[in-house]
């Protein structure tokens, strides 16, 4: 897993477990603690992510639990298919089971939905961005979610490329002042500046050291001249707006980018179960 560590797996399932865990599982107390069987199974077509996830949600609680994935991140699987098979005691998985879902649920949702977008846009050259609208605290899962989908991955963060967004070149005057001002400090990172009409991707074709320039909101045709404009010179991203109804008219204009907050913030969980058998 490129972008996250074993340390950072752990640390985000120890906050869920505890938020759900509180001073004990009530419910699971009334139980028999036997050893049990049981199946997580997939309900519908989906790109799973998020086994790590779930298997150190299980394993948090009790390490004992033997799990047999059937599957990987990145995979596809169909309705009814059975994702892991589990043997260990009863009240552990019982417990864990909601916060281990959760990740597997909400990280293959954003794996299939950039998995959708990608397949959308495969006749053309444009690859498919996420941004930084990201869940608080989960970005670097999210991420890794997209990335299994197979999408690509914008900035990080605010630490890791320079963004001269509209706020920025109003505050530094012109994109000419902010560009010059982002070389002269930052000089060994990306910069990418957004342009909101014609006018000013043309000012900013003009300058050196823009690693490529975001069209926001740009209507079709106005993204057809952006690419006649920019062709040969700076690599060109669309964003705003992306969805499933109109990835493909951005995508056929000849764009290098589209990057879309879609895919990891209007989400809806897969549906998946888990049952003893």
């Amino acid at each position: 897993m490129n972008l996250l560590t074993n340390k950072h797996i752990l640390n985000s399932v120890a906050l869920a477990l505890a938020e759900d865990f509180g001073s004990g599982d009530v419910s699971a107390d009334l139980l028999l603690n036997k050893i049990i069987t049981a199946e997580i199974i997939s309900r519908e077509f989906s790109v799973i992510c998020g086994v790590e996830y779930a298997q150190s949600a299980f394993l948090s609680l009790d390490d004992k639990i033997k799990l047999d994935w059937k599957v990987k991140d990145g995979e596809c699987v169909n309705s009814g298919q059975v994702l892991c098979v589990l043997i260990g005691a009863s009240k552990a998985i019982i417990s864990a089971e909601r916060v281990a879902l959760n990740f597997l649920q909400m990280l293959s949702s954003v794996a299939t939905k950039t998995h959708d977008l990608v397949n959308k846009i495969s006749h053309t050259n444009a690859q498919l961005l996420d941004t930084r609208k990201t869940i608080p605290g989960l970005r670097l899962a999210q991420k890794y979610a997209v990335k299994c989908g197979g999408g690509v991955n914008h900035r990080m963060g605010l630490y890791d490329c320079i963004m001269l967004k509209e706020n920025h070149i109003i505050a530094s005057g012109s994109i000419t002042l902010a560009v010059k001002l982002a070389i002269e400090k930052y000089p060994n990172l990306p910069l990418i500046v957004e342009v909101e009409n014609l006018s000013q991707l043309q000012e900013a074709l003009t300058l050196s050291g823009v690693a490529r320039a975001l069209c926001d909101n740009f209507s079709i045709s106005d993204l057809i001249q952006a690419v006649g404009f920019a062709k040969g010179k700076l690599p060109l991203e669309a964003s705003g707006d992306i969805n499933e109804n109109t990835i493909v008219a951005v995508a056929n204009t000849g764009v290098d980018f589209i990057s879309t907050g879609s895919v990891t913030k209007n989400i809806q969980a897969i549906d998946l179960s888990l049952r003893f058998v």
